[in-house]
């Protein structure tokens, strides 16, 4: 039995772009960050808001139960 999260697995990161507020460059921000700091400037850019893990990862079904999973996607 795996006793980590099949979600951590890095062959699942998805890359994303943000813009430092400071400076205005972009940055990537890979899904398990939450903030980088700016190559540019050095400020910190943060996600807007942290993700569920039933949001991005295609294995939070399975991890968490069908009921578990569905109540908290508010589908119940």
């Amino acid at each position: 039995m795996e006793s980590k999260c099949p979600g951590q697995d890095i062959r699942n990161l998805r890359a994303a772009l943000y813009r430092c507020p400071n400076c205005g460059a972009e940055v990537e921000m890979f899904s398990d960050e939450l903030k980088i700091k700016c190559k540019k400037c050095g400020q910190y850019v943060y996600k807007e808001r942290t993700p569920s893990c039933i949001e991005w990862c295609p294995s939070a079904r399975q991890c968490l139960g069908e009921e578990r999973w569905k109540a908290l996607r508010g589908e119940v």
